[in-house]
């Protein structure tokens, strides 16, 4: 009778996720019941059922590259306990000031030389209060990186309406804000910002029709349940995110975090599988982490939705996997990298196709 019971409970579970894999790509109303059944499914069925989703919304064989570059290092006012660059903890991170524009441009045309499409550049900062001269600086970085006809994306901490205009106007394509984790979990991580912060900033990224890059942090000591609060939260945006990153967490010596236990790997793929069938149209980027992963490893997160990755020499602080083996392993696999704008959702906010356009 038991075996009959599971097996009815396993039928059950493949009939749902084949309805979600055939569920409208602009679906907003899910519910976080309905996404913890996804998440809960038996792992082959997922990555199964994932794949399939990613077939039907995404080029099956394209991986976006992209590169990532800490604009100004450390002393930041935040507590983010898994940070090293936290002004409040002592790390083997130190502080600098804002990088001169020279340099930036040599590492954008370097990062597209090598085939990255989208150049990232990251400030530990709160927020821009009071740093007028350091903002004219970075937009001058956006538009001279977008000028090289690559995607530029940025992430200086909470933004105003005005300042995501000024960054729109200057170029930026997207804007990386992540949300972490769930509402629920957050303050365990983060004091000192809340989570309605990070959400307004979100807001006026969207409002001013820049593309939102919006993911979180597997192993912080957060459960399955708040793996799917994030994703339930982000699915129920307005507009899903044109990018949502899952990053492991790299323990660092000297924040709160550096003890923690890194996530299995079988969580790693399990969420960017859930991810893919909540967010069919959304990039998902593989993210800190990645280089710690055997190629296998990384193929079946591939296979079960991630499209991006970040390669080069460096991430913000924690290290990135090379872009010759990362081109060596994507030949490997049958991998092919993706061209500048060629996500239609981030084609349509920067005007490149009509907003019904296909």
């Amino acid at each position: 009778m038991f075996r009959v019971l599971a097996c009815n409970r396993s039928l059950a579970i493949r009939r749902r996720l084949a309805t979600y894999a055939a569920a409208s790509p602009t679906r907003h109303d899910w519910s976080r019941e309905e996404i913890q059944q996804v998440f809960d499914a038996p792992l082959m069925d997922l990555v199964f059922q994932a794949a399939s989703v990613h077939r039907k919304h995404q080029p099956a064989n394209k991986i976006q590259l992209c590169t990532l570059m800490n604009i100004k290092t450390g002393g930041c006012t935040e507590d983010c306990s898994y940070c090293s660059q936290s002004s409040r903890y002592t790390t083997p991170t130190k502080a600098s000031r804002l990088v001169d524009i020279e340099p930036v441009i040599k590492e954008a045309r370097k990062a597209k030389e090598n085939g990255s499409t989208r150049f990232c550049m990251g400030a530990a900062w709160r927020d821009l209060a009071g740093r007028k001269s350091g903002f004219e600086r970075i937009l001058e970085m956006v538009r001279e990186v977008r000028g090289m006809g690559m995607e530029v994306c940025t992430t200086l901490g909470m933004l105003s309406p005005d300042q995501a205009r000024q960054l729109k106007e200057a170029g930026l394509t997207a804007y990386n804000h992540n949300l972490d984790t769930s509402r629920e979990f957050y303050p365990q991580v983060i004091t000192t910002r809340s989570y309605d912060e990070r959400l307004s900033t979100i807001e006026a990224v969207r409002d001013a029709g820049i593309s939102v890059c919006s993911g979180g942090i597997l192993g912080l000591g957060e459960t399955d349940a708040d793996r799917v609060g994030l994703i339930w939260q982000v699915a129920n945006f307005p507009e899903h995110p044109e990018s949502f990153p899952v990053n492991a967490l790299v323990p660092i010596a000297g924040t709160p975090l550096e003890k923690n236990e890194p996530v299995s790997y079988h969580t790693l793929v399990r969420t960017i599988a859930t991810a893919r069938v909540v967010l069919p149209t959304t990039i998902i980027r593989l993210a800190a982490g990645r280089n710690s992963m055997q190629e296998s490893e990384q193929a079946m997160c591939f296979m079960a939705g991630a499209n991006a990755i970040f390669t080069g020499e460096q991430m913000l602080t924690t290290p990135c996997s090379p872009w010759d083996e990362d081109k060596a392993m994507m030949d490997r696999w049958g991998l092919e990298g993706m061209q500048s704008f060629q996500q239609l959702n981030v084609a349509r906010k920067e005007q490149l196709v009509p907003a019904d356009g296909v």
